[in-house]
């Protein structure tokens, strides 16, 4: 009897430290959206003005993304976590065949307004969690290995095809991407998060997921080595193009797209920084929810991460569409003083519709619609 107690005053410590670090999540997801929402409204809305604004928001290109994708490796951990170590088989179908339903969801609500932002990432999404799906129920290091295989293969893949191909790259315009061959190459290949390389940040984020979590020691481990490896990775990468430009005559323009951290192509110096920054993220958003646990900062962060979806779609129908009813012409003409400040506008009314929604409803919009559809 006193055994069981002990079990559940154990269990019941564990699942409160669970609820901390899921907190946590929520936080860097949140951050991820907002980060998102900065650089997709530069890209849109107009990037002239200010060069230091331009300097700083230039951060967040691809390292948003790539965090809101970690960080989906680390909900598909979390959904089955519990299914794996009960060695229940049924269960396990069922948690794949969800997995499964909510993959083709997101998959066709990314290409349903693809002609209005070519650049949505929710149809790559769906496919990267079919990739990931094998690797649910296997060792968390058969995570990174793959992870590690597609980060090194994508550059073999240059060599085979142009990355060009399909691109009107001065008005970012894919040319055949609705005939079949065009879409397969877009999606796996030359698309703006394409499957290979780009299911490695899932796969990094499912091997984050699948460890000890409630351990302290473990996310400030993971915090202090991501944090030093981005800032190495930084540093090879601009010392680099500095010396191989300066030895070969190659201008620094053409050596950033092989040895840069810019997200097109992907090639293994960014994957790596996308990695390392999402990692650090999310562990410095897991220690200051923890520690900041009362701050009403965090707790509106922490609801606003929980409508992620919702805000990801809005931003681009409600937040871009808006700027484009009232002026279609000088879309792309504004300037990154305002594109800034309307991305920040944006983010602020998110996190208090979060803020509201929440109070009557358990989950987000577009969120309960694919709960409905796929549980």
């Amino acid at each position: 009897m006193t055994m069981d107690r002990t079990n559940s005053k154990n269990s019941k410590a564990i699942d409160k430290k669970m609820k901390k670090r899921i907190a946590g999540i929520n936080v860097a997801r949140a951050l991820a959206v907002i980060g998102m929402i900065i650089v997709n409204f530069k890209i849109v809305l107009g990037k002239t003005g200010n060069n230091c604004l331009k300097a700083f928001i230039q951060i967040f290109d691809g390292k948003a993304a790539a965090t809101f994708v970690v960080l989906a490796g680390v909900g598909l951990a979390l959904m089955t976590n519990s299914v794996i170590k009960s060695q229940n088989r049924q269960k396990l179908k069922t948690a794949q065949k969800r997995i499964i339903k909510r993959a083709l969801f997101l998959f066709i609500v990314g290409l349903s307004y693809i002609k209005i932002w070519p650049a949505d990432i929710l149809h790559f999404y769906g496919i990267y969690m079919m990739a990931t799906l094998p690797f649910i129920n296997k060792k968390p290091k058969q995570a990174l290995i793959g992870a590690l295989a597609l980060i090194f293969i994508y550059p073999l893949l240059l060599l085979f095809w142009n990355y060009e191909t399909g691109w009107n790259f001065i008005i970012l315009e894919y040319k055949d991407f609705w005939t079949l061959e065009g879409f397969l190459r877009n999606l796996f290949y030359n698309g703006f998060h394409p499957v290979i390389p780009w299911t490695a940040f899932m796969l990094v984020g499912l091997w984050f997921g699948k460890q000890n979590m409630t351990n302290k020691k473990f996310i400030k481990k993971t915090l202090i080595i991501s944090a030093s490896a981005l800032i190495i990775v930084q540093f090879i990468s601009y010392l680099s193009i500095r010396i191989i430009s300066k030895i070969s005559g190659e201008t620094i323009e053409s050596l950033t797209e092989i040895l840069g951290t810019s997200p097109m192509p992907p090639m293994p110096i960014y994957m790596l920084n996308g990695i390392f920054a999402a990692l650090t993220i999310i562990s410095a958003s897991i220690l200051i929810s923890e520690q900041f646990q009362n701050s009403k900062i965090i707790n509106a962060l922490n609801k606003t991460g929980q409508l992620a979806l919702t805000f990801y779609v809005a931003h681009v129908i409600i937040g871009i569409g808006i700027v484009e009813a009232i002026n279609p012409a000088k879309l792309g003409k504004y300037s990154i003083e305002f594109s800034a400040s309307y991305a920040i506008i944006f983010s602020l009314l998110c996190v208090l519709f979060a803020i509201v929604w929440l109070r009557y409803k358990k989950t987000g919009p577009l969120e309960l619609i694919m709960r409905k559809i796929t549980d």
